[in-house]
């Protein structure tokens, strides 16, 4: 088996490189969920404040560690008391009684921190205890620059993630169908009848933009400014956009107005972009001793990347794995190999290729080939002769020479 790198050079007139649009958040990470990578990022691995993003980690653990999300509690006074007076609420009073169900929407909708109190304190007994399953939850799927020390995401040492982290977070619970149909729910009526709205309305979103997130969770604090974290869908690929430290400037809050923006320059300058059409020739692989010189092998398929407009025409590479030679003893549906189409170093896709044809021996190459080897023994073997007379005569000359004196 042997590797070879075939490069496919596509070349076209110069594309000026495609500039992002200035947003007022400071950190950034718009991350492709449907192919597995970020599209893009500003700060994303700095560490910093996170505000009520937070709660993603509160909802995730309370889905993951309450046997039942149906049970019925009751919110107390005592545990409103534990809520700082400057917290966002949903608004919930003593002698409310909701299910865990309930209090997970009123947690993530209007950004609860009374609902997110109850959570802990009756699911765990404590805060603490609460805040220690969120942090063992972080380590267990790789957050190394994450740690809580609340359940709502106030300012406090010690507290803190990054953007990428928050997005990885978030990449996860989406997996689990209850965190999804929450984070993608805008209101919820619970059910004592009281009804919760998204932090998407209190921050002024049009109906455009909120047609384009399909779930998020809002923050803010002062060390964290205004925050978003949003699941969208653009061109058919979702997408996690994640901003942090945006500003607010009289009623605009540019967390959201960010989002908007970013998921129309994307609309506008991202799609898939053929790369390579069905039934270009990718290989050949030489065939010996057969009547057919080589078997060549075909793209079996239209090969597409989400790229924006700016991507390299030129890199586009076709790794071929797989048997250097063929031959008559190979028969047809024998697996000879994989081609693999890169763009740059990232897999794009990859395919089977398997004999589909029968290789036939063809008797004149053969006889051609050894005749070419007989020629050569024959020259040899008469070389051979020539020194062993050369070296009688000699020999003979010698004996004569000798009798004669």
């Amino acid at each position: 088996m042997k590797k070879l790198l075939l490069a496919i050079l596509i070349f076209s007139s110069a594309i000026h490189p495609l500039a992002y649009p200035a947003v007022n958040s400071q950190i950034v990470e718009i991350y492709d969920l449907t192919e597995d990578r970020i599209v893009y990022e500003a700060g994303a691995f700095d560490v910093t404040a996170i505000a009520s993003l937070t709660k993603i980690a509160t909802t995730i653990t309370a889905i993951e560690t309450i046997p039942n999300l149906d049970e019925t509690v009751t919110v107390t006074q005592r545990i409103l008391n534990t809520v700082r007076w400057d917290a966002s609420v949903a608004g919930l009073r003593a002698g409310d009684r909701l299910t865990y169900r309930d209090l997970l929407y009123a947690s993530m909708l209007p950004s609860g921190a009374d609902a997110t109190h109850t959570i802990g304190i009756v699911s765990s007994g404590s805060l603490d205890a609460f805040v220690g399953r969120m942090n063992e939850l972080a380590q267990r799927i790789g957050l190394v620059n994450t740690h809580y020390v609340n359940v709502t995401g106030l300012d406090a040492d010690g507290h803190y993630s990054t953007a990428d982290e928050v997005r990885r977070l978030l990449q996860y619970s989406l997996q689990n169908p209850v965190f999804r149909q929450v984070f993608t729910t805008k209101e919820y009526t619970m059910s004592n009848g009281r009804t919760v709205y998204s932090t998407l309305y209190r921050y002024n979103a049009d109906a455009e933009t909120l047609s384009k997130i399909l779930g998020s969770k809002s923050g803010h604090t002062g060390d964290a400014g205004y925050c978003l974290a949003s699941l969208v869908d653009v061109n058919g690929h979702e997408m996690l956009v994640i901003l942090i430290r945006a500003e607010r400037y009289g009623e605009s809050f540019y967390n959201v107005i960010d989002t908007s923006v970013l998921i129309s320059f994307l609309d506008s300058n991202f799609e898939d972009r053929l790369l390579l059409e069905e039934g270009i020739l990718v290989r050949r692989v030489p065939v010996q001793l057969c009547k057919t010189d080589a078997v060549e092998i075909f793209s079996d398929r239209e090969v597409m990347k989400y790229l924006p407009s700016d991507y390299d025409f030129r890199g586009l590479s076709i790794r071929w794995e797989g048997l250097d030679e063929l031959s008559y003893r190979n028969k047809p549906g024998d697996f000879i190999g994989t081609v693999s189409y890169y763009y740059h170093d990232e897999l794009i896709c990859a395919q089977e290729a398997y004999l589909d044809q029968p290789l036939e021996f063809d008797m004149r190459k053969a006889a051609e080939e050894n005749l070419g080897s007989l020629a050569i023994l024959a020259a040899a073997a008469l070389l051979s002769v020539l020194i062993i007379l050369a070296y009688i005569v000699v020999t003979i000359r010698k004996m004569i020479k000798r009798d004669g004196s």
